[in-house]
């Protein structure tokens, strides 16, 4: 009988960046393994609300998502009915996989799986990291208090997606249940050269949600410093994404302030084949993120053939440095601005590092992740069933549950 898994995000809208995509692919490819899946989640995007309907399941991204509307708060996006709705159906699933930690989703999923006796695996999206903890830090000391210390407790395992993400977090909480590494995954199509994306054929592009973690107040100082130097003035730095409007006019304020104040472009958000094009005309990927449990457009762009400059607080940056697909580099300005100088003079090792980045991304295609995440199921609800049984009846197959209660094959 094919497994039937839940998953459960505070929201997937495009500006919350890699977590709802990295849940999507996981669906699309668990589905190619018969494992029958439902993301539970809310019709959040940031001060509005997707589209969408809620209460019933709908397909979104190819994937079968009940939306629950958000009640309020941005940050911890309470939903009584996502919480109603998952009390009264979590016993028809195998597992769930909750993505989130300081979350109402997470929060209230986590004691309904304990009630029905469901196991559950939590990916923390880098939330358990000694940076990302101090952060907000005594909100987020509350909130475990208020039911995160019993969500991490309790749960079968934890989903990080690399070995760094998994030793931040258990050096800082080492009482954490035990952990599994299973990477995040990239789409096949970008592994096709895609069509250029302007005429601007030398440029470094950022493409991330714009956050103050992503660091790219630091890219843009950097950036402006060694155009002064005078090393190369005929390339531009893209930045695509958006974030926090604050924070967005502070980096516009930023990016004219400078020497390089005309080779400075912001795209917004970009998706589909603009996004892709975009990526693939990059000569160069730039994230100087102060933390980073994975970096998944980190390893889009290695997709891409487009070599890399990362800081060691993105987790795949061990990877990115043995396999020479790109640069590693401090977070400090000086350390950036003489990379920058270096990597925008050098042609021939641009091309050498681009081929060795998209022969690393190789091992994160879908396909792969699929049948890890399959294996590491099929592990916890073995460990399970030997330690305490499941007393509920299991749904006849092909069983997906709507918001009403009825079943659908």
């Amino acid at each position: 009988m094919a497994q039937r898994i839940l998953h459960v995000i505070p929201a997937v809208a495009p500006r919350y960046g890699g977590p709802s995509v990295a849940t999507f692919g996981m669906c699309r490819a668990l589905a190619a393994y018969d494992v029958e899946t439902v993301v539970a989640t809310t019709d959040a995007d940031g001060p509005d609300r997707l589209p969408v309907e809620t209460g019933s399941i709908v397909r979104y991204g190819d994937v079968p998502v009940i939306f629950f509307p958000r009640a309020f708060s941005e940050s911890f996006k309470w939903s009584g009915l996502l919480a109603s709705w998952v009390h009264s159906h979590v016993s028809g699933f195998d597992l769930v996989h909750i993505h989130a930690v300081f979350s109402h989703s997470s929060v209230t999923t986590g004691r309904a799986c304990r009630h029905a006796g469901v196991p559950y695996v939590v990916r923390p999206l880098g939330n358990l990291d000694p940076w990302s903890l101090a952060r907000h830090g005594w909100r987020k000391q509350l909130l475990f208090k208020l039911g995160v210390r019993d969500l991490l407790r309790h749960a079968a395992g934890i989903h990080y997606t690399s070995e760094a993400e998994r030793q931040l977090a258990q050096g800082a909480l080492p009482w954490l249940p035990q952990g599994v590494v299973v990477p995040l995954g990239v789409e096949d199509e970008l592994f096709v050269t895609a069509p250029p994306a302007s005429s601007d054929a030398r440029y470094v592009l950022a493409l991330c949600r714009l956050d103050v973690k992503k660091g790219i107040d630091l890219l843009i100082e950097a950036f402006h410093a060694q155009h002064a130097r005078g090393v190369e003035h005929a390339w531009s730095l893209i930045i695509a994404g958006d974030g926090d409007p604050a924070y967005v006019a502070k980096l516009h304020r930023l990016a004219k302030a400078g020497a390089a104040r005309d080779r400075i472009a912001f795209r917004g958000w970009v998706t589909g084949a603009e996004r892709h094009a975009l990526i693939a005309g990059a000569r160069a990927f730039a994230l100087p993120s102060h933390q980073e449990n994975f970096g998944l457009s980190v390893v889009e762009a290695m997709a891409c053939g487009v070599p890399v400059i990362v800081t060691p607080g993105v987790n795949v940056s061990g990877e990115v440095a043995a396999h020479d697909a790109g640069w590693v580099v401090p977070r400090d300005r000086d350390a950036w601005t003489q990379t920058l100088a270096q990597v925008l003079a050098d042609a021939a090792e641009l091309s050498r590092r681009g081929r060795l980045a998209r022969a690393l991304a190789e091992r994160f295609r879908w396909p792969s992740v699929g049948r890890q995440l399959v294996e590491v199921y099929a592990a916890l609800l073995e460990s399970r069933v030997a330690v305490a049984p499941r007393r509920h009846a299991a749904p006849r197959p092909g069983w997906v549950p709507s918001a009403d209660g009825r079943t659908d094959r």
